[in-house]
């Protein structure tokens, strides 16, 4: 019988749902990523090495965090042996982390994100099937960017984002189907999507501007939006309404903001559909024209990464606002077959 190819595969683990275990009143993450990784069935032919970066729940993460996963892929992936990055992470804060690793994503080996919805000790707990199913990917494919894998689905890291709080299909991108599926010891073909250029990677170190969420709703005044600005905020994601709507009370917010040097990006509540500049009277027309960055499919919590990492890699209010309207621009046009 002819040897199947030995690929090595470096599990960064960070914690998470899928590092979580039972802590009397709830669950906590605990595990270390061999443990993690005992759980799970190799696929066949694939050498696992673990870095244990952190382990906390991904809702506590901070920017320092994420950009010590960045650089802890970059290290990874220095090794020409290596043919691909596996992130163990927390789903709470998953697709933020993934869309922060794509951005500074330069080589053609792939970087997998993966977790869990139910815990590693749990009976029925989706750990394994979905780590089992990350290390294949990242073993297999090229050239497909920064990736999603959970519960046999693959996604692109920019527009995917959790979908359900406990449901094992968690991630979604609201605009597309997914990539391609995970199954019977394959991974399906996928489409190759248009990639930017990756930005320059800042230092592990670098100190975090204070990017805020506001969002509009009826009743709705810029009191915190305005406040966040005078809290310090280098950025701020205002969520509309609709296609990206607010008032004119937010849109005269927006102008002083933008006046004052702050990066402003604006997005919508809305699931899915672009933020798209149809109406006045303090709609995505008027905010985009007192210089607020309309972000396009992305939501609020990708968005931010964008307002972050255009504030962490540009100097200058006009440089930033250009490099976010590259960040958030249409690069990414969905190949035949694939709906934007």
């Amino acid at each position: 019988m002819e040897k199947t190819e030995q690929r090595r595969v470096v599990v960064v683990s960070t914690g998470g749902t899928i590092a979580s275990r039972w802590q009397g009143t709830g669950y906590a993450a605990e595990a270390h990523g061999r443990d993690v990784l005992a759980a799970a069935a190799l696929p066949e032919g694939v050498d696992v090495r673990v870095v244990d970066l952190f382990t906390v729940n991904s809702s506590r993460l901070t920017t320092r965090h994420q950009l010590a996963v960045v650089h802890a892929v970059r290290e990874a992936l220095a090794d020409p042996q290596v043919d691909g990055v596996v992130v163990t992470h927390g789903t709470d804060t998953l697709e933020e982390t993934a869309f922060l690793l794509d951005l500074y994503h330069r080589d053609p080996r792939p970087v997998v994100l993966t977790g869990a919805q139910r815990p590693l000790d749990d009976p029925d707990s989706d750990a394994a099937a979905n780590l089992h199913d990350a290390l294949l990917t990242a073993s297999r494919v090229r050239d497909a960017g920064v990736l999603v894998v959970f519960d046999g689905l693959v996604h692109a890291a920019r527009g995917t984002v959790k979908m359900h709080t406990v449901a094992p299909d968690a991630f979604a991108d609201p605009c597309r189907p997914p990539l391609g599926k995970v199954g019977f010891g394959a991974v399906g073909p996928l489409p190759r999507l248009p990639r930017r250029a990756p930005l320059p990677l800042p230092a592990a170190d670098a100190a975090a501007p204070r990017v805020d969420i506001v969002a509009h709703h009826c009743d709705a005044d810029p009191l915190l939006f305005d406040a966040a600005v005078a809290a310090g905020a280098q950025g701020v994601v205002l969520v509309g309404t609709g296609a990206g709507n607010a008032t004119p009370e937010f849109t005269e917010a927006v102008a002083r903001a933008v006046r004052a040097g702050v990066l402003v990006a604006v997005t919508t509540r809305v699931p899915a559909g672009a933020v798209t500049p149809l109406y006045t009277g303090g709609g995505a027309v008027d905010l985009a024209a007192a210089g607020g960055v309309l972000t396009g499919r992305l939501r609020a919590a990708q968005a931010r990464i964008a307002v972050l990492a255009a504030l962490l890699s540009a100097e200058g209010a006009e440089e930033r606002t250009a490099l976010l309207r590259d960040i958030v621009g249409p690069a990414d046009t969905p190949p035949p077959g694939h709906d934007g």
